[in-house]
């Protein structure tokens, strides 16, 4: 059920709502490449501070089964903060980005958590079949409150609502309130398995100690060493198309609604193919599955170079939404196959600051591209090497076969 409750803010806020808002709303009076800018630098601070800590949180978990703890803690942060963006006024472009950045550190340390429990709620040979049912879960239930949201937008009047202004306020305020009532049934239903290694004094230096050693070890996990390269650059690309989206249309004069309709259209389709994506990497494995998916991921950015109407883009994040969620749940899934046993959570820690140098990866080349040229369609250009890069890496890591 986290999937489905964290979902909301990957899906609503971080695609959709904060991307739109800040550039009609909050900065209303500013261009279009001081917004993306703005968007890729606050994304950039919050991948820093989780990269930083990630692998700390992870250690520190282990060592006292504190990961369900840790995990309210941060999306409690997340939760609150996300409403708080509803109350903030026109022109407030900077409360605004504080106010996301704690938000955004809020969501991505809690999937640290989040992740880590994966092994223990399944067995190996189920873990791409429930990492990606999570993951399509997750679109479900953001695509039902992304429709509501795209209501709310159309006809404010039937919520009791006065402006469109207010409409957007209360989705933020919404995603809130679900994120934390569906974090709920983790918190009391999950069971946690407590690491072997024992809590003691001095928790916090031994964390680092242990972070250091955890360091020098991942060199010796060759394929896990290999996986983190090749997953560093193809989720970079993945997730910069996912925040930079709705900019990209914004960008081309497509309309805030058709936009929030695509998005919320994209989400449906995503309900069922990750489902389906589950099923074919139990028979296939997780690694075609990948490749699949990034084969689709180049493709659209070519055919997102040429296309010029609104149809072309629904199309287009249909088919993105096909496979968006299946490179994600299939990664995590053999990310934790290929890690050793006892320490999840430090290194899932390692697994999601790869992930957020990867976000910072992505909006600094679109940062660039911005400043050298006002067409948007060369960000899609700059994407692809990583796309091709994470492939060619991803051969490289060699999977035991798991038993069904």
């Amino acid at each position: 059920m986290y999937d489905w409750a964290n979902s909301a803010f990957a899906l609503s806020v971080l695609a959709v709502l904060f991307p739109l808002v800040l550039r009609n709303h909050w900065s209303a009076a500013d261009s279009a490449v001081q917004v993306t800018s703005r968007l890729a630098w606050i994304t950039f601070a919050a991948s820093v501070v989780v990269c930083v800590t990630a692998p700390l949180f992870g250690t520190i978990a282990d060592a006292g089964g504190y990961r369900k703890k840790f995990l309210f803690v941060l999306a409690t942060l997340g939760a609150v903060m996300t409403a708080a963006l509803g109350f903030v006024e026109a022109g407030q472009w900077q409360l605004a980005l504080g106010v996301y950045l704690l938000a955004s550190i809020g969501y991505y340390s809690s999937t640290v958590f989040y992740d880590s429990l994966l092994i223990d709620v399944t067995e190996p040979r189920y873990y791409s079949f429930v990492s990606t049912l999570g993951f399509s879960f997750g679109y479900l239930g953001g695509a039902l409150l992304l429709a509501l949201h795209l209501w709310m937008v159309k006809s404010p009047s039937t919520f009791g609502l006065e402006s469109v202004t207010d409409a957007f306020n209360w989705a933020f305020i919404s995603v809130g309130a679900w994120w934390l009532v569906f974090l709920l049934p983790l918190l009391f239903l999950v069971s946690e398995r407590h690491s072997p290694i024992e809590v003691r004094s001095g928790a916090i230096r031994a964390a680092y100690d242990e972070l250091k050693s955890t360091l020098r070890e991942v060199g010796k996990y060759r394929n896990v060493s290999i996986f983190l390269a090749a997953y560093w650059l193809y989720i970079g690309g993945v997730f910069t198309i996912i925040v930079m989206a709705v900019d990209y249309g914004k960008r081309l004069g497509f309309a805030d609604q058709d936009l929030v309709f695509a998005l919320l259209v994209t989400n449906l389709a995503g309900f069922p193919a990750t489902i389906l994506y589950g099923f074919a990497a139990q028979r296939f494995g997780p690694k075609a599955g990948i490749y699949f998916a990034l084969a689709i991921y180049v493709g659209a950015c070519f055919w997102g170079m040429v296309m010029t109407t609104f149809n072309e883009f629904m199309v287009m994040a249909i088919i993105i939404g096909c496979v968006q969620g299946g490179v994600q749940g299939l990664s995590r899934s053999l990310y934790a196959s290929l890690i050793p046993p006892g320490q999840p959570g430090e290194f899932f820690g390692f697994y999601n600051m790869m992930t957020k140098f990867a976000h910072v990866l992505g909006p600094a080349m679109v940062g660039i591209v911005t400043m050298l040229s006002d067409n948007p369609k060369w960000v899609l250009l700059v994407l692809m090497p990583l796309f091709f890069c994470g492939a060619f890496l991803l051969t490289l890591v060699r999977v035991k076969p798991v038993s069904v």
